[in-house]
Parts: structure tokens; C-alpha cells; sequence
């Protein structure tokens, strides 16, 4: 119902500038129509006095002074809308309002400045009826709709003030003379920080010296600090311990993790459902159809009604005009996926676009990854199983050393658990890495190979089969199981275990709570995996699959007729993730994919899912409930207008009536809306 809604970047004070401006210009609108108003309904007032006053020119005449500003000050928006509706051709709620209110005043005018127009029987006691009331109050009403929406898309708007909050205004930059306090918006990607006790951290970046425990749970959701140290990542908004460190920074505005979620936030609240596409198309035969209906009403009135005939049919085709405006029928879904959108934000659910919203309600199949989904994501090295009469420390140093280059969680575990124990890691030749496969190359002048069962046989490595067993066993156990081979022979097996996380089985109980069906895809062993979904009760699995297999799975559920939603948090998720019909990323996992995603979990928590799917359902719930009272609305309203109770009770509603009833109207669609903020996730 806005006039003209906050452009995409448009910043958060220029949105209270808009409510000021709105809210001054109810108050003198509603200061010069209050009196008009009151002038206007003297005569139900039991002073005859009064009712000579009322009744008098002077009172006639102060009615047009009053109501002549309200229409051509504060209603001048409104005409220019319905002016351009009219030329477009694109008829909206303002096309109703222009011709309303227009209708009104000019009757009125005329009825001032021109009497001698007027048939004789249309006066009443002489004088021919005005309606400046109807024009000022309904000006001001509608106003007032526009305050409530412009106030309510405000409040809506607080997840991201808060999430703004949470960025400090200033940091301490290091420099050649010093520390020095400069605005955040003034740093550069490279410039040194330096952080101190209890500050907030101002842009994403890297610890390049000191240490500290950051209080992140803004991210993770856990209240308990994180040790920092020099190579550890830190991000804006999470706050500082009782340590000082400096800091290189990496991300800077928007670019930073709480930048973008802002941006993600501000998107979904602007997009638009595919159930809005239904008020539209209603809306675009509406508008005419409430025009023809007003026409008729007019001409019925005209050729039927009593005297004074002129008078009875304006005055009833206005109220059709005026009743009808779509204004609640406008509101009803974008007010609630505002309202959803900023109560997902607060919660830690993200959701890209309200199109995303609306799929997610219907989904009844997920399906999530292992690594970093249903685990922590952080594997660790427990098994050290080396071939008879060989070292462990030195068959430990050797795979670790091969892995120093990889990029992979498996191998970075290795790496951790051979500095764990103080091993000294050699250099790397040739090194080459297999994709599903494993990794090879040359450590201290042997030819070291670790990955799969198949990799390691592919490569001709004998003595293999021996260990087949043991890496079975392990597996059973929920444990990664990795072949060594030293020139050119079986050497041994390292087992690395990721842990379940904590929160993983109470997230599962939920989701099978709300009626999904759950799917486990991962690259890793059959049996590692079927371990897994064994602990958490997962109704199926499917393991040993490559990153594009995990999309050909999404699809083939799809061609099965299931609604899919998927899961995951490594580059490796991504083409599932775009593959589903609604993806959905660990906010603890990469930026590939985040970007691949329709929802973000911020605190990569399994159970947000849940809480993310609530959301969907109570906003598609209020959205249908904004729709049903919206349309209700005017089907009642309409007739009631257009005169139908006036040969049985010799009632008609007046245009100020019907303003208020529409004015109501928005109001009550906004109210359901706001209720979306005490929905519990």
C-alpha cells in the first residue's frame, strides 16, 4: 500500500526520513479534515444551535478551505499514482482512490461554485449536498494505512538493524606511528588491526599475531569462546576476549561474512512469492471489474433511486470505489514475507528469496551430506595401523608428509595428527591428486600413494587384499579408512574418525517430527557411512558417490515426484545444492556453497532446518489467512457499498464509512502479518 517502497539500497535512515514525512503529513491532513469531519456530522449532534451553524454557508464554505489542501496536498500522490495507472493502462488501488476521492470534491465543488448546474430537486432545504468529509477523511485514512505499512515494513526491518549493530563503527589501525582509530569504512583489504580486550571485531580477517578467545556465537551459536591464534580466521561482529591480537584484513563491507548476510536478508525481504503472482492476476481484473461494478452502481441509482437521484448514485458509487481498493489484498503477501523473512534472520535462518520460502513448505525429501552436514566437519586422526616391522612414528610421518599439499579435511587430519605427536614433516616431489581417488608423490626419495581400496589397486600395489578386512571392520565403526603404499607395496592403514554432532540426532527426531524423509549422500565407504546413518536413524543411504552423483541423486528423486531440499557444506555439495529445489548450506561451510544455496544456517546447526521449514509453513499459513480475508473482505464490502441492503432496510453507506472499513481492512492484514515475529522456532 506504500506509496513509493524503499528502493533495494536504500538505507535504513532514509526509511525512518519516509515515516517522518508520512507521519507529519497525517497529522495536518488529519488536523484540517477532523473539523470538516465534525462539521459535516452536526446534524446527528442534539443542538439545534449547532445543526443552524452546520447547516450555514460560512460552515459550507469552511468545509471547501479545509478539504481543498487535504485532497490537492496530501492526496496529490495519490492522483499522480492513478494518473499513471490510467495512461499505462496497469489500473491499481490507486486508480480507485483518484477516481474516489476526485469523484467527491469535484461534486462538492461544483456544488459551491456552480449550483446553478444542479437540478432543483436535488436540494434540500435549499442548498445542494456536499461531500467534503468523504474526500478529506478518506485522504487521511488512507494516509494513516500508509503510516501503519511504512511502520510496520520498519519494524520488520529490525534483523538487520540488529545485524548492523553488531559491527563496531571504528577499529584501531596499526601504522608506522602508531595505532590510530579510524572509521571501518575507511579500512583496506591488507591493513593491520590490532584488537583489544573486549572489542568487537570489524571486518573478517586472518590473526597475524597474539592470541585471544573469541565469543562467536553470533556464528556458531555456542556460547563458549574460541581459542585464536596467529593463522586463525576471525570474523566481524564476534566479540573479544581478555587477549589483544593483531589482525590482517581479509573481507571488508558487504564483503564481510555479516555483510553479506545484510544483503541476504534485505534481497529475500524485497522478492517476491509465486503465490503474489495470484493477488496480481486477481488484482488485474479487480481493478476493472470494481470500476464497471461503480459505474453501474451509479447508473442504477441514477435511473432507480429517490430523489435527490444525482446525489444517492455519486455518493454510492464512490463507497464501491472507496470499499474496494486493494489495498489489504496488496499487502497480504509481501508483509508477510517481510515479516518471516527478518524472523528467520533473528533465528540464524537465511533465506535467499521468498520464491525459496514458498518451495520449502512443501518439501517432504531431504537430503544432507555427511562431512560438516551430520558431523563437525572436523576429522581427526585415531588409528595408526602400520604393515609388520615397519615404524609407526615413520610410516606416520611419511603419509603425513605426502598430504602437506592437500586440501582435503582426511588429509589435513593426517598433517594435524603427525604434529600432534611431534613429528618433523619432509618436503613433497611430484605430487599428484586423484579426485575420489587418493594422492601420490615423493617423500624422502619414496614413492608414497594413500586413498581408496581402488586407487591404490588401479595403481598395481601389491599386498593389498590383507588389509581389505581391517578397513572393513573400521569402517563398520563409523571410521575413514585409508590405504598406505610405500614403493610400491601395501604399508599399512590410518583410520580417521569425523565425530557426530552433538546437536545431529535431535535434528533428525525434529525433521521426522514434521514428516521428511531422510537421505544420506556421501563420497565416503559404504559401510562408514551405513554406520552413520545407523546412530541417527536416517531412512536411507547412499554412499560411495562423487559430487556430481550427488546432484544426479537430487534428480532422479525429482523424477520420482518428490519436492526435494538439500543439505551440505563443502564445494563439493554444489551442484546438489543447485540441483534441488531448495538448497540449503551450512553457514560454518564454503562460500561455493553459500552461493549455491536458497537457505543459509548461519550457525550450521542440523535442527535450523527444522526451524527453517516452521518458518515456511506459519508464512505461507499467514500469507493464505492475508488472502482469504483480503478477498472475503471485498465480497461483502462491495455489495454493502453498492447500495444492496437499501430497499430492504433503507441503508446506505456512506464513502467515510467505507474508507474506514478499507482502511480496517489493511489494518487487520498487517496485524496478522506482525504475528509471524512470535512465531517459535
Amino acid at each position: 500500500m506504500a506509496l513509493e517502497p524503499m528502493a533495494g539500497g536504500a538505507a535504513d535512515d532514509e526509511e525512518d526520513d519516509e515515516l517522518k514525512s508520512l507521519t507529519r503529513m497525517l497529522w495536518i491532513a488529519a488536523g484540517l479534515a477532523l473539523p470538516v469531519f465534525l462539521l459535516a456530522m452536526a446534524h446527528l449532534i442534539p443542538s439545534e444551535s449547532l445543526h443552524q451553524v452546520a447547516a450555514g454557508q460560512v460552515s459550507r464554505w469552511l468545509q471547501f478551505v479545509l478539504a481543498t489542501p487535504v485532497v490537492f496536498w496530501a492526496g496529490l500522490p495519490f492522483f499522480r499514482r492513478g494518473w499513471r495507472s490510467l495512461r499505462s493502462g496497469h489500473l491499481n488501488m490507486f486508480t480507485l482512490i483518484a477516481i474516489g476521492v476526485g469523484a467527491a470534491y469535484i461534486f462538492s465543488a461544483a456544488a459551491m461554485l456552480a449550483p446553478g448546474l444542479f437540478p432543483a430537486s436535488m436540494r434540500t432545504r435549499g442548498m445542494l449536498p456536499i461531500y467534503f468529509e468523504a474526500s478529506a477523511v478518506i485522504v487521511v485514512l488512507v494516509l494513516f494505512g500508509q503510516v501503519l505499512e511504512t511502520r510496520a515494513r520498519s519494524k520488520t526491518g529490525s534483523a538487520i538493524k540488529a545485524l548492523l549493530d553488531l559491527a563496531p563503527p571504528t577499529a584501531r589501525k596499526v601504522t608506522a606511528d602508531g595505532d590510530r582509530e579510524v572509521s571501518v569504512d575507511e579500512i583496506a583489504v591488507g591493513d593491520e588491526l590490532r584488537v583489544v580486550p573486549g572489542a568487537k571485531i570489524p571486518v573478517d580477517g586472518v590473526v597475524t599475531s597474539g592470541s585471544s578467545r573469541v565469543e562467536e556465537s553470533m556464528i556458531t551459536g555456542e556460547p563458549v569462546p574460541v581459542e585464536k591464534g596467529q593463522g586463525d580466521h576471525v570474523t566481524a561482529g564476534t566479540v573479544n576476549g581478555t587477549g589483544s591480537f593483531t589482525m590482517r584484513a581479509e573481507r571488508i563491507g558487504s564483503d564481510t561474512l555479516l555483510g553479506q548476510i545484510v544483503n541476504m536478508v534485505a534481497e529475500a525481504q524485497r522478492s517476491r512469492a509465486p503465490i503474489q503472482g495470484l493477488a496480481d492476476r486477481v488484482s488485474g481484473i479487480f481493478v476493472p471489474a470494481v470500476l464497471i461494478i461503480s459505474a453501474l452502481t451509479f447508473l442504477l441509482w441514477l435511473l432507480m433511486g429517490p430523489e435527490p437521484k444525482l446525489a444517492y448514485a455519486i455518493v454510492n458509487a464512490v463507497a464501491v470505489l472507496i470499499i474496494a481498493c486493494p489495498c489489504a489484498l496488496g499487502l497480504a503477501t509481501p508483509m508477510s514475507i517481510m515479516v518471516g523473512v527478518g524472523r528467520g534472520a533473528q533465528a540464524g535462518v537465511l533465506v535467499k528469496n521468498a520464491s525459496a520460502l514458498e518451495r520449502l513448505e512443501k518439501v517432504r525429501t531431504l537430503v544432507v551430506d555427511k562431512t560438516g552436514t551430520l558431523t563437525e566437519g572436523r576429522p581427526r586422526l585415531v588409528e595408526v595401523l602400520p604393515a609388520e616391522g615397519m615404524d609407526e612414528a615413520e610410516f606416520l610421518r611419511l603419509a603425513a608428509s605426502l598430504e602437506q599439499p592437500s586440501e582435503h579435511p582426511l588429509g589435513s587430519a593426517i598433517v594435524a595428527g603427525a604434529k600432534d605427536r611431534g613429528l618433523q614433516l619432509s618436503p613433497v616431489d611430484r605430487f599428484r591428486s586423484i579426485t575420489a581417488g587418493g594422492v601420490a608423490g615423493t617423500v624422502s626419495g619414496r614413492d608414497i600413494l594413500i586413498g581408496k581400496h581402488d586407487f591404490l589397486r588401479n595403481e598395481n600395489i601389491a599386498s593389498l587384499e590383507p588389509w581389505v578386512a581391517k578397513a572393513s571392520s573400521l569402517q563398520k565403526e563409523a571410521k575413514t579408512a585409508m590405504f598406505v603404499a610405500i614403493d610400491g607395496k601395501a604399508a599399512g592403514i590410518l583410520a580417521v574418525a569425523d565425530p557426530i554432532k552433538s546437536t545431529s540426532a535431535d535434528a533428525i527426531a525434529m525433521l521426522h517430527r514434521l514428516g521428511l524423509s531422510i537421505t544420506m549422500v556421501t563420497g565416503d565407504h559404504p559401510d562408514t557411512a551405513g554406520a552413520v546413518a545407523k546412530q541417527l536413524g536416517l531412512d536411507s543411504v547412499k554412499a560411495g558417490v562423487e559430487p556430481a552423483g550427488k546432484a544426479d541423486h537430487v534428480r532422479q528423486l525429482q523424477a520420482d515426484g518428490h519436492l526435494v531440499a538439500m543439505a551440505g557444506d563443502g564445494i563439493n555439495d554444489a551442484p546438489g545444492l543447485s540441483a534441488a529445489d531448495v538448497g540449503i548450506a551450512m553457514g560454518t561451510g564454503t562460500d561455493v556453497a553459500m552461493e549455491s544455496a536458497d537457505v543459509t544456517l548461519v550457525k550450521g546447526d542440523l535442527r535450523s532446518i527444522a526451524q527453517a521449514i516452521q518458518l515456511s509453513r506459519a508464512t505461507m499459513k499467514n500469507i493464505r489467512q492475508n488472502l482469504f480475508f483480503a478477498f472475503f473482505y471485498n465480497a461483502l464490502g462491495i455489495p454493502l457499498a453498492a447500495g444492496i441492503l437499501y430497499p430492504v432496510f433503507g441503508w446506505v453507506l456512506s464513502p467515510v464509512i467505507a474508507g474506514v472499513a478499507m482502511s480496517l481492512s489493511s489494518v487487520s492484514v498487517i496485524g496478522n502479518a506482525l504475528r509471524l515475529r512470535n512465531t517459535k522456532l
